[in-house]
């Protein structure tokens, strides 16, 4: 007769967490990418050139800081905007995906203890670097994120621009092309600022959201700092944002379109028509049920050679994700649940080190055109 097989325990759960980690850190790897002499990657605490920051993976989308009623207020907007753009007679959809979470209550990312430890954990879970795709119009706060990348000891890259749409300050409607890429400097000067994003268009791109993307080109060329952009869900304007920056003067290889996983497609035509410009993509909602649709569209992307072109991250904003309130989930999700999805359907290692520790360095290095703030 035979016994089913335990369950694994919550340590032994753990363990196979940080064996997957430590499988993607020791594949074998392929030569350190090659950086511009003069390249760093500027976070809060430091710039550091990028060889320090080979020996963890790196998290080009996430989110630490975000004002009090951000989330109620984009959850609002999307449901106003399904809405809208529903065809005369679809049958009518939720306010939210079956099974989403409600608006939380309150905010986590406005609790120092809290976001420190969270951070700390991430470490630990092989975590070496993350960005955070906040800035002045989502309520992100430098001064918190500083105190808890000290805390953690996890270095934070801080980015700046103007999110979407729904988000913009009034009187961006009024102000030129080139006011807007003022306001975008002036976020940059005042703090140690190591991107652009995320940049997004919120539907179908909006005449200011086009103007906020050419306007950011102005600012990349000015200052050298990569972009990485939110693309109305699923995926609507990919394509037309990274028109527009190419038109104005960016290298596509500067660039991550984002949100590309929610746009589920098996054939991939957009992603890989961004990829063949030169752009990575960016994977960026990841560790989750989402994973199911897409891990066979970034396996078959892989297995055609795009591994180089790819980015993977979480974009964590919601209370249930992070690890306090799910085991699974944490800032470090992408890296001990997605990836081993990954690997269990025939992605290589060599490949998925690739993506999640010499990609996101490749985006992030950049030759800076203007000295270091404090």
């Amino acid at each position: 007769m035979r016994h089913a097989k335990a369950a694994p325990s919550r340590r032994e759960a753990l363990g196979l967490i940080g064996a997957s980690a430590v499988a993607v850190a020791d594949a074998a790897r392929a030569a350190e990418p090659e950086f511009p002499p003069g390249a760093i990657i500027r976070t809060l605490t430091k710039d550091y050139a990028p060889a320090e920051l080979a020996g963890a993976a790196t998290l080009f989308h996430e989110h630490m800081s975000l004002r009090d009623g951000f989330m109620a207020d984009w959850m609002a907007h999307a449901a106003e905007t399904r809405a809208a753009t529903q065809p005369p007679g679809a049958p009518p959809r939720p306010a939210r995906p079956p099974g989403a979470a409600a608006a939380p209550a309150g905010n986590f990312l406005a609790d120092e203890d809290l976001m420190a430890d969270e951070l700390a954990i991430a470490k630990r879970e092989g975590i070496g670097c993350i960005v955070d795709a906040g800035h002045p119009d989502m309520g992100r706060d430098v001064g918190f994120l500083r105190r808890i990348s000290q805390r953690s000891g996890l270095p934070i890259v801080a980015s700046a621009g103007f999110y979407t749409q729904p988000f913009y300050p009034p009187e961006l409607a009024t102000w030129s092309e080139d006011k807007v890429a003022e306001e975008i400097m002036q976020q940059v000067r005042a703090n140690p600022t190591g991107a652009l994003g995320e940049i997004g268009s919120w539907d179908y791109i909006s005449k200011d959201e086009r103007k906020v993307f050419r306007a950011v080109g102005k600012v990349h060329r000015q200052t050298n700092l990569p972009i990485f952009t939110h693309t109305g869900i699923p995926g609507k304007s990919a394509l037309e944002q990274l028109d527009i920056l190419e038109d104005a003067g960016v290298d596509p290889r500067r660039v991550v379109i984002g949100h590309l996983g929610n746009l589920v497609d098996p054939n991939t035509e957009v992603q890989r028509a961004i990829i063949r410009r030169g752009a990575f993509i960016g994977i960026d909602r990841q560790g989750g049920a989402g994973d199911a649709q897409v891990v066979p569209m970034v396996v078959s992307l892989i297995a055609d050679g795009y591994a180089d072109h790819l980015m993977f991250s979480s974009d964590l904003s919601m209370p249930r994700d992070i690890k306090r309130n799910n085991p699974a989930g944490g800032y470090a999700k992408t890296l001990t649940v997605f990836v081993p999805k990954l690997r269990a359907a025939g992605a290589p290692d060599e490949a998925l080190h690739r993506i999640m520790y010499d990609n996101p360095r490749r985006f992030l290095a950049f030759v800076p055109k203007i000295r270091r703030n404090t």
